[in-house]
């Protein structure tokens, strides 16, 4: 069986230590999420964080580093998730702006806050990528452009299917 991953972004935005999140209805459950989506065709990574971030949460993002790539693996769904993980700032927000579908709101939580509804997350992914930003994880945007071609490389796919249910696996330890 080959990986064929979704691939998607996600932004970490912290103020005064609160991070920029989304609650959203996923099924028949709401959910809190970083800004987040699938890349467009053609689309590259940058741009698709910023559209998603605005998209979302009508705040404008700017990415000033990665914080990471992490593979999420869930066998049991027969999908997995390829996620660039970009960390910056935001601008300006539009509070008329039309959220995108399913999005109820932004919103801005602490890591505490986080944890106290871990089980409302929408995926593990959310606190390990706040808690890799609070590490101090970051790589020049410029490194995505490597990525990507390393990313095709042979072995990855063995590796990926090796992952229990529902891990994760932060690509860039392990590629470097």
């Amino acid at each position: 069986m080959s990986l064929r991953p979704d691939l998607t972004v996600a932004a970490v935005v912290e103020r005064e230590g609160r991070f920029l999140l989304v609650e959203e209805r996923v099924g028949n459950a709401m959910v809190f999420n970083q800004p987040a989506g699938h890349v467009e065709r053609g689309e590259e990574l940058t741009a698709a964080v910023i559209r998603e971030t605005l998209e979302e949460s009508a705040w404008t993002f700017q990415p000033e580093a990665l914080t990471g790539i992490y593979l999420w693996d869930q066998p049991e769904k027969q999908r997995s998730y390829l996620r660039f993980t970009f960390c910056g700032r935001v601008t300006q927000h539009d509070p008329k702006r039309r959220l995108d579908r399913g999005i109820e709101r932004a919103l801005w939580m602490d890591r505490t806050q986080l944890v106290m509804r871990s089980s409302r997350l929408r995926s593990p992914m959310v606190l390990r990528c706040i808690d890799d930003y609070l590490e101090g994880r970051r790589y020049p945007l410029g490194v995505v452009q490597h990525m990507l071609r390393d990313l095709s490389a042979p072995g990855l796919e063995r590796r990926a299917g090796a992952l229990e249910s529902g891990r994760i696996l932060p690509l860039l330890d392990r590629l470097s």
